[in-house]
């Protein structure tokens, strides 16, 4: 158990501090970014974020309250290949549905981003630019801007500059080149600075700030008419009882951290990295007592057997290593995350949370099968009718949530692009939602009262 315990304080701090050495916000910064061959190209992904468009300024002096603005972004190269002046480093921001615009290919070959020496033959772009057509949909775009080397200087500076957004959408940001000289040697240094009109939150998670307010609220009510049973009955609660009060305060901490969290993220345009890990912290501790409350709630504890006897260790060890893979997986998610991470890399800490879960799942119905039988056998049909009440409940959960992840795996394999970026944020909130409404359904059940001791 002390091995455990040493794992389970560990694991979750190496991994915030591993993280926090790759934070990236709403103010992307960029310190020494390497260019990787992609093609004929050589790139860089600055950012891409959902962004709400503001209305066109009336003149050159009105304030713009939704942009991408570069600032100090320079590009260097190694001092032995600085003896030649270079292309341009390009710099090309788009709107998702106008990727196509980018690239083309010659007698319908490959496709590729830069200029060929077979496409230039066709006149159709200019060897070593990248290749972009005008969008049809939104006049002005794709925008691409960029900065030349010259002879004997490793670097390069960008000019400063702000692109006013007003069309709604996920933008892409990319840095490109096309010099095979250079190939992967330039590296870029700087930051841009995306804001939507409320505020530098990203465009898909803006909402989730409003319904973590909405959840503190929530639980608030829900804490009010707990809190209130328990100080009128505090004579007659049971361990159970106080195992729920401190669910319901945790969810209280969870709510108004991650409000908190955003508000910040969005007034600062940097996501405040203690903020978020406690938020996750708590979150995490939440979900791993209230599944072991359950648990043992099914097992009959306090009412068909006095004890867990044998198998505490066995709950003990299931909770503490539910615990670490949550705490991992949402670190990875939340701390300083704004643009999605791979598939695969996501896959790898989804997956044993997925295989514990699905184990407290089968435990905790097993348990129950058992315990109705025991409950049915000493004709205890109060503390029957409960617990069949609570079975019902859990079914009606694990059926949603099995649904719901059905819905996840469809909406994600349909939006590769991000297109649907403004509705992703329900994901997330369904399953605040649902683990609530499960704790409604237990805190009506196991309500403090008169007879609790009975």
């Amino acid at each position: 158990m002390q091995r455990l315990s040493f794992v389970i304080t560990f694991l979750p701090l190496a991994a915030a501090a591993a993280l926090l050495a790759c934070i990236e916000a709403s103010v992307h910064e960029y310190n020494g970014e390497k260019f990787a061959a992609q093609g004929n190209a050589f790139v860089f992904h600055g950012g891409s974020e959902g962004i709400y468009s503001s209305a066109p300024g009336l003149n050159e002096s009105s304030p713009v309250d939704t942009f991408i603005r570069f600032e100090k972004v320079v590009f260097r190269r190694p001092s032995e290949l600085s003896n030649f002046s270079s292309g341009s480093v390009h710099v090309i921001v788009f709107e998702v549905d106008d990727r196509e615009t980018i690239g083309g290919s010659a007698y319908g070959g490959q496709r590729s981003v830069c200029c060929s020496a077979d496409l230039a033959k066709l006149g159709v772009c200019k060897q070593g630019e990248i290749i972009h057509r005008p969008s049809t949909n939104n006049p002005g775009w794709p925008q691409v801007f960029g900065a030349s080397f010259d002879a004997d200087k490793t670097e390069t500076t960008l000019y400063p500059r702000s692109i006013q957004i007003t069309k709604t959408g996920m933008y892409n940001l990319y840095f490109i080149h096309c010099d095979p000289q250079l190939k992967d040697a330039v590296v870029v240094n700087g930051k841009t600075v995306w804001k939507n009109p409320t505020g530098y939150l990203p465009g898909r998670m803006a909402p989730l700030m409003k319904f973590y307010l909405f959840m503190s609220l929530a639980f608030v009510v829900l804490g009010f008419f707990w809190f209130s049973q328990y100080a009128r009955f505090w004579r007659e609660v049971l361990p159970l009882q106080n195992s729920i009060t401190l669910v319901i305060t945790l969810g209280m901490l969870e709510m108004a951290l991650w409000y908190y969290d955003y508000a910040e993220f969005n007034e600062t345009g940097v996501r405040p990295t203690g903020i978020t890990v406690w938020a996750v912290t708590f979150g995490s501790v939440k979900r791993t007592v209230s599944r072991l409350i359950i648990l043992i709630v099914s097992m009959g504890y306090g009412v068909v057997r006095p004890t867990l006897g044998g198998l505490t260790s066995k709950v003990l060890l299931l909770g503490g290593t539910f615990f670490v893979a949550t705490e991992v997986l949402e670190l990875i998610e939340n701390v300083g995350a704004v643009s999605d991470r791979s598939g695969k890399a996501r896959l790898f800490f989804v997956l044993p949370v997925a295989i514990l879960d699905a184990f407290f799942i089968i435990w905790i119905f097993t348990s129950l099968s058992l315990t109705l039988n025991k409950l049915q056998a000493r004709r205890m049909t109060a503390k029957l009718d409960i617990y069949r009440k609570f079975t019902n409940a859990l079914a009606v959960a694990v059926i949603l949530s099995v649904g719901w992840i059905c819905y996840e795996l469809n909406f994600k394999s349909n939006d590769v692009y991000n297109e649907q970026w403004q509705k992703a944020w329900i994901i997330p909130a369904f399953w605040q939602v649902l683990s609530f409404s499960v704790l409604c359904i237990i805190c009506a059940l196991w309500a403090p009262s008169q007879n609790s001791m009975r």
